[in-house]
């Protein structure tokens, strides 16, 4: 058994918020680039340059990316042969959060009640998913997730009968509605499978997959990249502003689910899409 103190985990998660705001991702800085070389209108291929230069100014000042610092978002693969000591893990998460948005200068957006909206003003508590797993190391990913594209993402709760076209029927037509809001290119994760809530988890976890990945099930590769190119032929372009590049990358992940149900989630993420992980 080892022992990892929750002294540890604050630092690295308060570390983790400021990194994953203040720094664009490889895989995302890079699709943007190659974006530019496909992209045919002046003025979204002028769009795309001054997103890779906001990041490029976001990274060599320390400064946030993006005005919405989002919700914390936090992963946890947590390995089973270890022990949390000197306190709670949830605790410790929070207060990393608390000292990362704090220190880091981050907006505060979490109300402690979706009714009575009073801001904690620190930015917790964070959403917390925890996933067991063998070892003795604990996995933490963090992904703020701001709201102009969070509110944009949808359930359907789909019979099998409609089956993968209505599937992608349910998709696209999430990504045509929501148009300008999410601030394109977007990236769409997506969950089919397990129930009203699984299906949420797994879009909300597909947002972690590198762009240009694709599904090892041959069936939703194929479906991945079909849907990228008819969502990039909607014309929304970046920005809303009209061009051929709308969204970066479909990421589809899959479960089990029951006879009777077929659930499907979009999540959609703005061309940011931030993450930033460490292995403790």
């Amino acid at each position: 058994m080892r022992e990892i103190s929750v002294n540890e985990i604050i630092e690295t998660v308060k570390r983790l918020c400021i990194e994953a705001n203040c720094i664009l991702n490889d895989d995302v800085y890079n699709a943007l680039e190659c974006s530019k070389c496909k992209e045919t209108s002046p003025v979204g291929k002028e769009i795309l340059c001054q997103l890779t230069k906001n990041a490029d100014i976001a990274k060599s000042e320390n400064m946030p990316i993006c005005q919405d610092t989002g919700m914390a978002i936090i992963f946890v693969e947590m390995g089973q042969e270890v022990h949390i000591s000197d306190g709670s893990l949830t605790d410790a998460i929070n207060e990393g959060v608390r000292r990362g948005y704090t220190e880091g200068y981050l907006r505060k957006s979490v109300v402690s009640d979706p009714f009575i909206r009073v801001n904690t003003k620190d930015n917790t508590p964070a959403v917390i998913h925890y996933d067991i797993v063998q070892g003795d190391k604990i996995k933490i990913t963090v992904a703020p997730k701001g709201f102009g594209s969070e509110n944009m993402s949808r359930v359907y709760m789909l019979k099998p009968s409609d089956g993968i076209e209505g599937a992608k029927k349910a998709i696209l037509e999430t990504v045509k509605e929501a148009g300008p809001n999410p601030c394109p290119p977007m990236v769409v994760g997506v969950g089919c499978g397990g129930n009203f809530e699984m299906s949420a988890y797994l879009a909300k976890k597909a947002l972690l997959r590198k762009i240009g990945s694709h599904s090892d099930k041959p069936h939703i590769r194929e479906m991945e990249e079909e849907l990228l190119e008819k969502m990039n032929n909607l014309g929304i372009g970046p920005q809303g502003l009209g061009g051929n590049t709308t969204v970066l990358g479909v990421n589809i992940e899959t479960y089990p689910t029951h006879i009777a149900g077929m659930p499907i989630a979009i999540n959609i993420s703005c061309h940011v899409t931030r993450h930033a992980e460490a292995t403790i």
